[in-house]
């Protein structure tokens, strides 16, 4: 029974994977920054509920994949570790919340859910500005300037922030029923 549930998983971290690498290339919108190139897209909110569906380890797995591999497949493959490192934190955070609020309930009240939704937005706007200065001093720039333009590039993480904290709650609530059903 256990090499079923983990074929199972390895199986859904590829699906996942997948949709995050389309969620990314279907929808990208670019917008003008002083530091990177960086894009609206729903990326972000696919990683969150992949972490929430699939727990921390493969949904970390399944968005390093998808969101690295986009970065690695379209350009930005001098920064795709930073997305890689920006995956993990995220996994650790959702996840850390999702065990939290779960606690010996197997279920997730839609409380616990926005604020694991917002909590997620707030770490990407935070993750991308530390990514942001990172990027920018890889080209030369000063710390000192990297701060300043780091933080006048945020546009896309904040509404990027904002998607996922709306919605991750509604197509988790939306999905959560089929999935459970898919892993009985």
């Amino acid at each position: 029974m256990k090499r079923t549930t983990n074929l199972r998983k390895l199986i859904f971290t590829g699906l996942f994977a997948a949709i995050i690498y389309i969620g990314i290339w279907m929808l990208r919108i670019p917008l003008p920054a002083i530091v990177g190139r960086p894009f609206i897209h729903f990326g972000n909110t696919l990683m969150v509920l992949a972490i929430l569906f699939l727990g921390g380890t493969y949904g970390f797995v399944a968005s390093a994949i998808g969101l690295g591999g986009f970065d690695v497949l379209n350009g930005y493959a001098a920064t795709s570790w930073l997305t890689v490192l920006e995956c993990l934190v995220m996994a650790i955070v959702v996840s850390s919340l999702f065990k939290a609020f779960k606690g010996s309930t197997r279920k997730l009240d839609a409380k616990a859910l926005i604020t694991i939704s917002v909590t997620a937005g707030i770490t990407k706007i935070i993750t991308s500005y530390l990514v942001s200065i990172v990027e920018a001093m890889m080209v030369g720039t000063s710390f000192h300037v990297a701060i300043i333009a780091s933080f006048m590039s945020l546009t896309s993480a904040g509404i990027n922030a904002v998607s996922t904290a709306i919605v991750v709650p509604i197509l988790y609530l939306a999905l959560a029923p089929a999935f459970k059903r898919l892993n009985r």
